[in-house]
């Protein structure tokens, strides 16, 4: 089994979300945890979604933005700032600032598209 995954910018895509993905540890070999990389652009918020059956983390690494978790008010997060996102539970962030937001998705068990719920347009992937 691969030990080391290394990052694939070349893999980045777009997703209807808003964002832009990189897939960094997502395979049927470690069911458990998946971690993604995710961007988005300045001025731009991400969809409304849930994620059935996963326990979300959000790991800022660059830029500024406010995350909105389960209808709460938004709340400003910065690097290093670590959000937990119950399985289920409405979320989407904004990027505030003039730079790229970026940050690793880390879910448990890993992130399968079929357990995405997109919340604004009331669709199931």
């Amino acid at each position: 089994m691969e030990t080391v995954f290394r990052l694939k910018p070349e893999t980045e895509f777009h997703t209807d979300e808003k964002c832009f993905i990189i897939e960094m540890l997502n395979t049927s070999g470690d069911e458990t945890c998946s971690i993604a990389r995710a961007r988005v652009e300045p001025g731009v918020t991400t969809c409304l979604h849930a994620v059935r059956g996963t326990v979300e983390r959000y790991v800022i690494l660059e830029g500024e933005g406010e995350v909105e978790i389960d209808g709460a008010p938004f709340v400003k997060v910065r690097p290093l700032d670590v959000m937990h996102i119950p399985a289920g539970i409405s979320q989407r962030i904004r990027n505030t600032g003039q730079t790229d937001l970026v940050f690793l998705a880390i879910c448990t068990p890993r992130f399968k598209q079929d357990a995405y719920v997109d919340l604004e347009n009331a669709t199931v992937a």
